[in-house]
């Protein structure tokens, strides 16, 4: 007779043996890994522990971890791969450690395999359901969260069920378009990416044109990029926001920090294999030149000698690296034009883009005009904390959030001054860490400005060192949910030192963590700038606390005055993110409160703007919006009998329709046009109201409003 222990001891074996033998089996079907590829997955692995914040060793946990959201990260509805296939992955899943630390990735792209096979397979099953006709009468829900979803276990349910249902759910949408069998309007662009589907049939070529787009840009990924989701996925495992970057992705990143590239000036999209032209930036060769509009086609690019390149059906990001190149360089492009479709030969000379929608801009109010108050505003819209690196390594003139805040502080000042500044952060992701150090030594004197615990736990605070301000006046600060790392350190050093307020959303996004990025090499990691083609590793290396020694992780930064707003009730902020680090504090460091903010004072500021709040019609209609969205936020299963959905939409549009000024947006104008900096919308209106009330309660002027 077998006792229970010895029983179990060789179920452990068996199931062992077996495991091992299928990741035998499933290696042997890839071929070996590029050596790149397993030195990059090599150092990646080896520098996570030595340098991460956590110092967390690569285990089984982190192993297991991986392959949850790597699987996450390429199927999250459960619409590719069966149950059979996730089995077939299983016998990894405390393998994984190891074989990264030993450069072994060929996990990553036995997945790949599979992913791009079943994918295929559904597009051939999308295209069925799209040409079939559905019964939109029938009682039927379809599941949108596909946390709550198993995998499938037929091949049978995933086309018949999930399959079915997803496609009947995205022609539905179309059906109840205010649009839908209409005549369309004679001038009307049917190209453009707003137009919508009139009839069924329009529809059914819409969705699959979108889906022959997925397959085409999933067959296109190379092993490069499928190495990055990878080690991405793997970072991630430690925390949110650790990436590994490809040497492309880094290109694309340093072009983000430095707010230019070299190149024609035009963004361009992927659309059935063609490249297209989404827009022409203004200032760039595209629309100095004048020849190339948007939604002409691309056919060809060329250098300027040699050559065209035939690019149909060519990856998005492939083209554009051709496109691009040093300014002064001349590139051809084979061009078949939107208006006559007629084909020619463009030649244009790069040149260096400033990409201005992303830059420092100010603008003053007078709020008499505005509010009907007396005051002149001063808005300052930050819309990143960017630094051109490269540019400020050399010494000589650069791209700086902090440099153009001084410039706009000196128009203000130029133009008579301002009673009051507002620095707008709303939707600011943050930046380096530099800039928010140096803005915010705009508006404080000498002193601490965040302090910043090490990996060992040494805690080190980093200052102001610049004695005086450029604005001493009073200050707000405008936040919202999106508004996040070096933001957030702005906005807690002006409440910390009670310098000014801060209005918006409840608090901000909550990340309070610092990322280096590091060459991914094994000499010198943390040389920014060295050649490094195995790409880079942005690593949270840090976390960052306020003065008065609270971090801003998770918490983030609260508002003295907090606004209606629906993006306050989304499921954004470093909470909702999966392994953020939590929130802790610690000493607080030395530095002088100032007296331009105390609770008194926030208190009637908020009691004032509830009372404008409710008595104005635009706040009420977006609080029944937000009560609306409340009662269906965790409503996951929805609806496919078209008369249910139409009610619904009808009893929505008759609140929503009402809320016709887009809070979020900080500009109401087309992409590339030069806009207001605070466009009018009474969102923006009762910030400058309270703007007023807080100079007003300096002054001891304020009448609390009850």
């Amino acid at each position: 007779m077998v006792s229970i222990d010895t029983f179990r001891v060789r179920r452990y074996t068996a199931a062992t043996l077996l495991a091992l033998f299928l990741l035998t089996l499933f290696v042997q079907q890839i071929s070996s890994a590029d050596d790149a590829d397993q030195e990059t997955a090599r150092l990646v692995a080896k520098m996570i522990p030595q340098f991460h914040l956590n110092r967390q060793s690569v285990d089984d946990k982190v192993s297991s971890q991986l392959l949850d959201e790597f699987l996450q990260d390429l199927d999250p509805q459960k619409l590719y791969f069966l149950d059979e296939d996730i089995r077939k992955f299983e016998p990894f899943r405390t393998e994984l450690d190891d074989m990264l630390k030993s450069g072994d990735v060929h996990f990553a792209y036995l997945v790949f395999e599979k992913y791009k096979e079943r994918l295929k397979a559904q597009m051939e099953v999308a295209h069925h359901w799209i040409d079939q006709d559905h019964d939109f009468t029938k009682e039927e829900f379809i599941e949108t969260d596909g946390d709550k979803l198993a995998w499938a276990k037929t091949q049978e349910e995933l086309n018949n069920d999930r399959w079915r249902k997803r496609i009947k759910y995205e022609l539905l949408q179309y059906r109840l378009d205010d649009d839908f069998g209409k005549e369309p309007d004679a001038d009307e662009d049917k190209t453009s990416l707003d137009s919508k589907p009139r009839t069924m049939e329009e529809a059914r070529e819409r969705l699959h044109k979108r889906y022959r787009n997925t397959e085409l840009a999933i067959g296109q990924y190379s092993e490069g990029e499928e190495l990055e989701i990878f080690l991405t996925a793997f970072t991630q495992c430690f925390d949110p926001h650790s990436t590994y970057m490809s040497p492309f992705s880094w290109k694309d990143f340093e072009i983000q920090m430095r707010l230019s590239l070299e190149g024609i000036g035009a963004a361009l999209r992927s659309d059935d294999g063609y490249t297209i032209v989404a827009q022409i930036v203004p200032g760039g060769a595209a629309a100095s030149d004048g020849r190339l509009k948007v939604n002409d086609k691309i056919l060809g690019v060329g250098q300027e000698e040699g050559e065209i390149v035939d690019i149909f059906e060519m990856k998005l990001s492939e083209v554009v690296r051709m496109i691009r190149g040093p300014a002064g360089s001349v590139v051809r492009l084979q061009v078949k034009t939107a208006d006559t479709e007629e084909v020619e030969l463009i030649s244009l000379t790069r040149q260096k883009i400033e990409l201005k929608e992303s830059e420092v801009k100010g603008e003053i109010i007078d709020t008499t005009d505005r509010v009907g108050r007396p005051g002149k505003i001063g808005v300052i819209s930050i819309p990143s904390f960017y630094r051109d690196f490269a540019g400020a390594q050399g010494g000589g003139e650069f791209k700086s959030a902090a440099i153009d805040v001084a410039k706009v502080l000196a128009d203000f000042s130029e133009k008579g001054g301002v009673d009051v500044v507002v620095v707008d952060l709303r939707n600011n992701g943050g930046g380096a860490l530099t800039e928010a150090i140096e803005i915010s030594g705009h508006f404080i004197d000498k002193g601490p400005v965040v302090q910043v615990r090490e990996p060992s736990g040494y805690v080190r605070t980093l200052d102001d060192e610049r004695s005086g301000v450029m604005y001493s006046g009073p200050l707000v600060v405008l936040c919202n949910r999106l508004s996040a790392s070096a933001s957030e350190i702005f906005a807690g050093v002006i409440k910390d030192y009670k310098r000014g307020i801060v209005i918006g959303d409840t608090t901000t996004h909550g990340k309070g963590t610092v990322q280096n990025l590091m060459d991914v090499s094994p000499r010198q990691p943390f040389r920014l700038l060295q050649g490094g083609d195995r790409g880079k590793l942005k690593l949270t290396i840090q976390q960052f606390y306020r003065v008065n020694g609270d971090s801003t992780q998770n918490h983030g930064v609260r508002s003295d005055v907090v606004l209606p707003s629906m993006i306050d009730h989304w499921d954004l902020g470093e909470s909702f993110l999966d392994h953020a680090l939590p929130f802790d504090s610690i000493r607080e460091a030395r530095y002088s409160e100032g007296r331009m903010m105390n609770s008194e004072l926030a208190a009637a500021l908020q009691q004032n703007s509830e009372t404008r709040v409710a008595k104005t019609e635009d706040f009420q209609k977006l609080n029944r919006a937000i009560e609306r969205y409340l009662a269906k936020k965790d409503r996951t299963s929805l609806p496919l009998k078209e008369e249910t959905v139409r009610a619904e939409r009808e009893a929505a549009k008759e609140i929503e329709d009402e809320v016709d000024t887009p809070l979020e947006a900080q500009n109401d104008t087309e992409e590339g046009e030069e806009g207001p900096v605070f466009p009018e919308n009474y969102y923006n209106d009762e910030v400058l109201n309270v703007t007023l009330d807080y100079l007003a309660g300096l002054r001891g002027k304020l009448t609390v409003q009850r």
